[in-house]
């Protein structure tokens, strides 16, 4: 009986093993614990314990793909999973094949163990928060065949062991931040199909050998920093059908040749966005794309005419905008006889001549635009869907277009057509896009405009047409923009919207023209209407009530008409810009309405009242003159006392300031400041760079002066100084908030204390995966001043993982409203380019003054360090080559700023040119701020770009000024006379002829014959070169150009060329 009793308690024990979990459970078990948000359940309700299945493998869990006993897949595709795991708990699934897990939000790293993962064949962690380097051990998945690590944070260099990966077919790395060359053992993946390693930071040389293997089809580099020649050998042998190498620093294969041969197999070569020069095709080269199907070479520096490309019979999509092409367009490529192309980019060249018909039965999509072609426009239009001829020297009328086919898209903007817009052409019934802006347009609107039942943007602004506005242009419902501004329409807007269909309307812009009458009473039905622009007309009657229904308003300027009585209640909270200044609105601003500047409300509206802000106190000089109240004496008194005591406190600020530097300094340390400011009084009047006797006043100080900081950039010294020795990235922290605003000098800010480690409590956006953090983390960022200027001041802060960013504190006030901010911060997510600093993300905070932008971080330093002659400038003096070299660099960024993404830069100057690297390349910073900016914030961007010598005179006759691509030309033009003499821009040099700035000394040396006059002394030895003195005069011929008249300046696609040739 006793036997029997203990043969039981075996059997029943030996059963209760069989129930513990296995090792594959307790893995996956130990994997689920990582995971902090499930929006779906898929993970968190499906893997627990009562559901597992006791033969080794939880086949019943969501994503889990068993064999046998044995975990062989994890597949967590597409969940939204917020999760920080360790992958290196997977080595204990001894048969794991698969694991996928793309498109989540997931963080960890890829471990060192990975090696152990030997029977993994598939791993896709892509578009996830991974870190970290690529450890070695990745050579030991002998087994894999597709790994994806794409759109994560890895960085680092490539191991060579990479070479271990026998049986790959799929490699795709991109969109992380690693660096360095590449391991030629890349190269002896004999396996590789598809290489993929576009837009990391990889640099020097691509390795020869890619062309020995011969299985791989695709190999895409794009966006990295290679340089050197393209490796002809590779274009001759490789079996690759896609070739990418954009967006890298390549050059041409010899100065002759672009390549010295092609390969029957590449149909899709795209080599933009590189440095290629010479000419396209030789005599001999003429079957050099004879197999390709889609060729993209635009944005290089190319030249002279081009082929007809007859002997591409594959070729369907040719793309080589942005070169310096000459010549007429060769007929082969618009008649189509031998051709199969559907689309043709030859925009943003010097191409001239006449076009006479396009007659291609095969083309859909043509863009000739910003060239300089000139004659009529063409007969016929062939097979075109998208047509944009903008940007030349077309003359004539519409009237050719009566034959014209089936267009969808059309831009004739910016030519010099002349006439009425014919009331014929019904044929554009997919007519989805019309721009004839920027013409001479002349006669009513015509009707036809409103029978293009597919029509949703329309811009026919700044023309001369005249007549009344057409009331079924307004009722349209599939109009989505409508741009009539700056021309001679008059009468009354009538609207009545229809009762059967409802608007679509966006966009409303009828400023600048003679409107008269009243508000129109229904525009409260255009429920989607985000932009309306009335400025500048002559409409009168007071505002009606029912504007506060036009609930999606973003932007709202009534400014410059004859408005009377209040401003309505309950206007929508969207609005992120209003103006209605110079109108004659009273009583008292809705609270809603308190948050916009007063240069929304006022010059004009004298009886308006604004809460503690006197009514028309910004109004302009004799405003009023007709209406002086009768106690103007107390006022003259009251404001000169007022004057008398700011100048008192500005002393007594400075006797303090002066005390207090004394007192950190030792005896026997200066700091540059003091250094500065007693050059700049020394009474022999002379300066290191000037000549004649010129007295210097910088125009740093000139800021310093309006708003109590010395500079926009603080040198090292500065810092140093103001911690008493200690360094400001060991002990300063984000963490610090500067809620006390700008009245502290800039030494104040060079060493950050740290109140609180979760001083950042809000909200964290990325625009990209190049870097991850918490508000947490970056709060405990070590942090060191590098500058400030009118948006707020600047940081490098250094993460946990060692890598510099460059966090912009924005100052309380400038930044837009949440929802309009983040609109405009994601468009900065696609802007790339090897001259322009990269923006990563923003940080919105639960307090006004919490408001940071992430960039990269850029060393040794700006431009200011380098280039003026001043104490703790870097280094020796710039070379004319190094000159030269910033100069088409930056040219190079506004190009890509201007015709890539269509923004201006806003903000450019010395300051905002950062210096990347022992070469010096030139990248532009703080580009499109005025964009999260409130008006109120641009405007004082603008004010201080006028201290600061870089103003263009239009912004300064502006009543609302705004940046544009001119203005970005002047304030280039102001920096390459800074970099032809060695003077800061805003400098007041006082001579002989009395004090002038910079751009009117420089034009005076000029009239005078003596240009040369105003060359840096540090570059006299190298002017004996015939070469460097001719090319410095030609740049100086190039900025006196940039500086001209509005009218008369160039676009940055002709200044950028002609840097490019020198």
């Amino acid at each position: 009986m006793k036997l029997l009793r203990l043969l039981l308690l075996s059997l029943f024990f030996l059963s209760a093993m069989g129930q513990l979990p296995s090792q594959d459970i307790l893995a996956l078990l130990e994997f689920k614990k990582g995971i902090k948000h499930d929006p779906t359940g898929y993970v968190l309700e499906s893997w627990n314990e009562e559901s597992i299945d006791f033969n080794g493998c939880p086949s019943s869990w969501n994503g889990i793909v068993c064999n046998g006993g044995n975990v062989a897949g994890v597949v967590l595709d597409n969940l939204g999973l917020s999760a920080d795991v360790d992958l290196s708990v997977f080595a204990n699934l001894t048969l794991l094949v698969k694991v996928s897990m793309a498109n989540n939000s997931i963080t960890g790293e890829i471990p060192d163990n990975i090696g152990d993962f030997k029977s993994l064949q598939f791993m896709d962690v892509s578009n996830n928060l991974f870190s970290s380097s690529l450890p070695p051990g990745i050579g030991k998945l002998g087994s894999l065949r597709n790994l994806s690590l794409a759109g994560n944070n890895l960085s680092g260099s490539l191991p060579d062991s990479i070479s271990g990966l026998a049986s790959i077919q799929s490699l795709d790395l991109s969109r992380n931040s690693f660096s360095g060359s590449l391991p030629t053992s890349l190269t002896r993946l004999n396996n590789l199909v598809y290489l993929n390693l576009s837009s990391n930071g990889f640099g020097k040389r691509i390795p020869k050998g890619f062309e020995l293997n011969s299985n791989l089809q695709v190999l895409d580099l794009h966006g990295n920093m290679f340089d050197g020649h393209l490796d002809g050998m590779f274009f001759l042998l490789t079996n690759a059908s896609h070739v990418d190498l954009s967006g890298n620093m390549l050059v041409s294969s010899s100065s002759q040749k672009l390549l010295p041969g092609m390969s029957e197999s590449i149909k899709v070569l795209n080599l933009s966005h590189n440095q290629l020069s010479g000419s396209l095709l030789n005599g001999s080269d003429l079957q050099l794309f004879a197999s390709v199907k889609v060729l993209d070479l635009s944005y290089n520096q190319l030249t002279g005419e081009l082929p007809g490309f007859d002997f591409a019979y594959e070729l369907q999509v040719l793309k080589l905008s942005n070169n310096k092409f000459s010549g007429s367009i060769p007929n082969d490529l618009l008649k189509g006889d031998s051709l199969l192309l559907t689309e043709l980019d030859l925009s943003a060249n010097n191409l001239s001549g006449p076009i006479s018909m396009i007659m291609s039965t095969t083309l859909s999509v043509l863009d000739l635009s910003s060239n300089a072609l000139v004659g009529e426009l063409p007969l016929v239009t062939g097979s075109c869907a998208v047509l944009d001829l903008s940007n030349n020297r077309f003359e004539g009328n519409l009237t050719r277009m009566v034959k014209w086919g089936n267009i969808e898209y059309l831009d004739l903007s910016q030519n010099r057509l002349t006439g009425p817009i014919p009331e014929v052409a019904p044929q554009f019934l997919r007519l989805n896009y019309l721009n004839l802006s920027h013409n001479s347009f002349t006669s009513p609107l015509p009707k036809v405009i409103t029978q293009y039942p597919k029509l949703r943007v329309l811009d026919l602004s700044s023309n001369q047409l005249d007549g009344s506005l057409l009331t079924e242009l307004l009722m349209s419902p599939t109009l989505q923009e409508i741009h009539l501004e700056n021309n001679l329409l008059n009468g009354a807007i009538e609207f009545s919207p229809p009762s059967t269909t409802q608007s679509n309307l966006q966009v409303i812009d009828l400023s600048h023209n003679q409107l008269d009458g009243f508000f129109p009473g229904r525009f409260d039905s255009l429920s989607g209407l985000q932009v309306l622009n009335l400025a500048g007309n002559n409409l009168s009657g007071s505002l009606p009530s029912s504007m506060a229904d036009m609930s999606s308003l973003s932007s709202l300027d009534l400014s410059q008409n004859h408005f009377t009585g209040p401003l309505p209640n309950n206007l929508s909270e969207s609005i992120g810009s209003f103006n209605v200044s110079y109108n004659d609105l009273s009583g008292v601003v809705p609270e809603n309405l308190r948050r916009f500047p007063t240069s929304s409300f006022y010059p004009g509206n004298n009886r308006l009242r604004l809460p503690a802000v006197p009514p028309g106190s910004n109004n302009l000089p004799g405003r009023n003159s007709g209406r002086r109240p009768i106690n103007t004496i107390v006022k003259v008194v009251v404001i000169v006392a007022c004057v008398i005591a700011l100048i008192i406190l500005i002393m007594l600020a400075i006797f303090i300031l002066c005390i207090r530097i004394r007192r950190r300094n030792p005896p026997g340390q200066v700091t540059n400041k003091g250094i500065r400011r007693h050059t700049q009084t020394n009474p022999s009047g002379t300066s290191g760079t000037g000549s004649g006797g010129a007295l210097i006043v910088s125009a740093e100080d000139l800021v310093a002066s309006k708003k109590g900081s010395s500079s926009e950039i603080i040198s090292p010294d500065e810092k140093m100084a103001a911690v008493t020795g200690f360094s400001p990235s060991k002990h300063g922290h984000l963490s610090w908030s500067p809620e006390s605003g700008d009245s502290f000098p800039a030494e104040t800010f060079a060493r950050l204390d740290v109140r609180s480690p979760d001083r950042l409590v809000g909200e964290l956006y990325f625009l990209d995966d190049t870097i991850t953090m918490t508000p947490e983390e970056l709060s405990r960022a070590p942090a060191e001043v590098l500058g400030r200027s009118s948006h707020g001041t600047s940081y490098r802060a250094t993460l946990d993982n060692g890598v510099f960013i460059t966090v912009k504190w924005l100052r309380e006030g400038v930044a837009k409203q949440r929802k309009d901010f983040s609109k405009e911060a994601k468009k900065f997510a696609n802007i790339r380019h090897p001259n322009v600093v990269g923006l990563r993300g923003y940080y919105w905070g639960p307090t006004q003054h919490e408001k940071l932008i992430l960039s990269d971080y850029i060393s040794p330093g700006s431009l200011t360090n380098f280039l003026y002659d001043r104490p703790g400038r870097k280094g020796p003096p710039l070379t004319w080559a190094q000159r030269l070299k910033i100069a088409v660099d930056v040219a190079r960024g506004l190009n890509y700023l201007h015709f890539d993404r269509a923004v201006p830069h806003g903000n450019l100057k010395a300051t905002n040119v950062l210096l990347d690297g022992p070469d010096l390349n030139a990248r532009v910073a703080d580009y499109c701020l005025h964009r999260l900016m409130t008006q109120a914030g641009t405007i004082e961007q603008i004010l201080d770009a006028g201290v600061l010598g870089y103003r263009a005179p239009e912004l300064a006759s502006s009543k609302k000024p705004l940046p544009s691509f001119k203005s970005d030309v002047y304030a280039f033009g102001v920096m390459m006379l800074e970099l032809l003499t060695g003077r800061c821009a805003g400098d007041v040099i006082t001579g002989e002829g009395g004090s002038v700035d910079l751009t009117d000394w420089v034009r005076l040396r000029v009239t005078e014959g003596r240009g040369t006059d105003c060359f840096d002394p540090a570059l006299l030895p190298e002017i004996v070169n015939p070469t460097v003195d001719k090319g410095m005069k030609e740049v100086l011929g190039i900025a006196l150009r940039c500086i001209r008249s509005v009218s008369d300046r160039p676009g940055i696609k002709t200044i950028y060329e002609d840097l490019s040739s020198i």
